[in-house]
Order: C-alpha cells, then structure tokens, then sequence
C-alpha cells in the first residue's frame, strides 16, 4: 500500500470562492474517454465557468476565444456534448448536467442514437494547459 503525504504543505487547495469539480465517474465510467479533444476542453471550460447550479452565460465568441477554437469548432463540440447528455443549451444559457446513469451501449445520450466520430482520447493534462494559455 502506497502512503501518502503532503508534499507542499503551505500550497494545500482551499476552497475559495467559486469551485467547481468533475466526478470521479467522469474518469471510471468512460465519459472521458468517449470524448474528443474539443469536446472535452469545451466541457472542462464550462465546469469551470458554471455556477453551483451548473450554469454559465459564456458567449460563443468569448467561449472560441478563450478556448482557441474556430465557431464551427465550438458548435460540433457543444452539440456533441448535448446528444451525449452533458450539457444543456437554450442559445444563450449553458448547463453542465449530472453526469447519465451510465455510457449505455455505445451511446451517452438519452434518445438512443449511436456516438460517433469520437477520436484517440487525448491525455488531459495538455488541453487544460491550453486553456489557461495567455490568461
């Protein structure tokens, strides 16, 4: 068994302000793996931005700005996020849902159609440094 400790004990996280998180489902239960690139810094990007209800105002342009992605970019990923039950839109209004029950057969979405197009998963740690590139 592994033992953990502290290894910066004055940086410990804090909750301050805001706070956001993923669940740790998101990693066991193939919903990160099911996504692409763009998809998955669209859905970080919303978690991040969204309020204790999940929801965030975001523009798309402020959005494909922030993110470095074009608009057609943007709207294949969000759209693709939406048939996969993670997110909400209403044209103005993001929502980041509760994760689904489960990734069902083949498909995360609620109205039965297959997921398709989904690229090689990419490792996580270089998408959140492209998000937070420049600020």
């Amino acid at each position: 068994m592994i033992t953990k400790k502290v290894l910066v004990a004055d940086r410990i996280r804090r909750i301050e302000g805001g706070f956001s998180f993923i669940p740790h489902r998101f990693l066991t239960d193939g919903f990160l793996k099911a996504l692409s690139q763009h998809e998955l810094l669209l859905y970080i990007f919303l978690v991040l931005a969204a309020d204790r209800y999940g929801l965030s105002f975001y523009s798309y342009d402020r959005i494909c700005s922030l993110l470095r992605m074009s608009l057609e970019q943007h709207i294949a990923a969000r759209d693709s996020l939406i048939e996969k039950d993670l997110i909400a839109f209403d044209g103005t209004l993001y929502q980041v849902l509760s994760l689904p029950a489960s990734l069902g057969q083949g498909s995360m979405n609620t109205t039965g159609r297959q997921l398709t197009g989904c690229q090689t998963p990419t490792a996580i740690g270089p998408i959140i440094a492209q998000l937070f590139k420049g600020t």
